[in-house]
């Protein structure tokens, strides 16, 4: 599955449908009562965030979403009952939050309140004009201080519906959106072939938030991991790691945030490299960690490669299902110039993994509140990260391609990197959202460059 934006989607011209919750169902949300289930950490840190920036003056879109076809002629009717028994399903979509005072407070609806509206928007018969009037619907529909936040949209074509549904990341993380496409498809077939669609019943997002913060408050500042914490902030200058390479950012401005993506070796060199970093006892993350602090090296000049990666903390099955935002972040320190080749370097990235993949258990909104720094949000992001996900066993996986699946990033401002790489049957893509500058445009692609050279010749060199 592709990640990409909404203007680079390839997406194609149709007629315009769009689903968001029924005036009747967003009404009924100002009679519920509070949940006593709270926000995730992530979620609160989110929010007050955006916030922060709105009071600023700054609106800046967030919204993740996906976007797949479903093949053939499609029924509007079977599809709109699939999309509204998909949203009673995961309870975060039917969940959200109100300021009583400076608290945050979560309200949730019952599922069968739960109804959607359909509007028929229009034709479009140019694919230009259809991704900028999805990407200014999405950006209104998905804002983070209001509820509802996410909306459904198809294109309808004689030959086939291609479905966008966008979301504030309060909702869904990058597996949730790996998960939909398949999941949606076998509703609506089910639906289509006169079958019940009556799937198991899921777990839900809410509950989880409620348990991961229970476990989050119970820890105070003399805990290992706000130590292990305020060291690697302490080594960073204090601050939270930004991107190692220069990105040519003025300071105090928060510049347009630019997108590359593409393919960046093919499974077969994937499967050499992954087999490489395994006799060194690593997986394809540590080989990925340390080719990319070699380049910071090479390229940068820097000895010691400081970065934040992302963890699931969908730690049993019975999250594996749920619609949520189940990331947590680690700090990894690979002090590259200690090394005497590439396999050095992979050992010391495997040991940091090692030691510090179970920190991500642990919101770094609470280590913060805990550490007590005054992280101001001047940006919606907090650092720069490096991610790594397999998606080749998430359901679907071996259809992407034939239903053109597409995940969908919107960060229009934003002064860090954000790295994804991704294994799917093809090989190992990567997605960098990075200043739009002369110089982190340069940087960017000697990094990725650099990436690529390393991933397909080290197995065989040894470095």
């Amino acid at each position: 599955m592709k990640i990409t934006d909404i203007l680079r989607c390839g997406a194609r011209s149709g007629r315009l449908i769009e689903w968001t919750l029924h005036p009747a169902t967003v009404a009924s949300a100002d009679e519920v009562t509070e949940d006593s289930r709270p926000p995730a950490y992530i979620q609160e840190s989110h929010v007050r965030t955006v916030r922060t920036l709105r009071q600023r003056g700054r609106y800046i879109p967030t919204w993740v979403g996906t976007a797949f076809d479903i093949p053939g002629h499609v029924d509007l009717d079977i599809l709109e009952s699939t999309l509204q028994l998909w949203t009673r399903r995961h309870e975060t979509l039917r969940s959200g939050f109100r300021w009583v005072g400076d608290d945050l407070q979560r309200f949730t609806l019952d599922a069968d309140t739960v109804l959607l509206q359909r509007d028929t928007v229009g034709d479009f018969p140019r694919a230009e004009d259809l991704c900028q009037h999805l990407q200014d619907r999405f950006d209104a529909a998905t804002d983070a201080l209001s509820w509802p936040n996410f909306i459904y949209a198809a294109v309808v074509r004689d030959d086939s519906t291609s479905l966008y549904l966008a979301f504030d990341h309060t909702h869904v993380d990058a597996y949730s959106l790996l998960l939909m496409a398949a999941e949606i498809h076998d509703l609506y077939a089910a639906s289509a072939g006169g079958r019940a669609a009556e799937p198991p019943k899921v777990s839900s997002y809410v509950d989880f938030c409620e348990i991961e913060r229970a476990q989050a408050d119970r820890i105070d500042d003399s805990h290992e991991i706000v130590a292990r914490w305020r060291e690697f902030i302490g080594s960073c200058d204090g601050m939270l790691p930004t991107f190692p390479l220069e990105l040519g950012i003025v300071p105090g401005e928060l510049p347009k945030q630019n997108l590359l993506r593409e393919m960046l070796v093919n499974d077969s060199d994937a499967t050499v490299f992954d087999a490489y970093c395994r006799r060194l006892g690593g997986r394809i993350l540590a080989g990925i960690l340390a080719a990319s602090s070699v380049v910071v090296l090479e390229v940068g000049g820097h000895l010691t490669c400081r970065t934040v990666v992302p963890f699931h903390t969908r730690a049993t099955s019975q999250w594996s299902e749920s619609v949520g935002w189940y990331v947590g972040v680690a700090p990894i320190e690979i002090r590259t110039a200690q090394a005497q080749n590439f396999q050095g370097v992979l050992e010391m990235a495997r040991d940091a993994l090692r030691a510090n993949k179970s920190l991500a258990r642990m919101p770094i909104a609470r280590i913060l509140r805990l550490l007590g720094s005054d992280f101001r949000p001047t940006s919606p992001d907090l650092f720069s990260l490096i991610s790594y996900v397999d998606a080749r066993a998430a359901p679907g996986a071996d259809q992407w391609t034939a239903w053109n699946a597409s995940t969908l990033i919107r960060m229009p401002y934003g002064d860090q990197v954000c790295v994804w790489i991704t294994r799917i049957h093809e090989g190992l893509q990567v997605a960098c959202r990075y200043p739009d500058t002369d110089i982190a445009h340069k940087n960017i692609l000697r990094f990725v460059e650099g990436l690529r050279k390393i991933i397909v010749s080290v197995p065989w060199t040894g470095g």
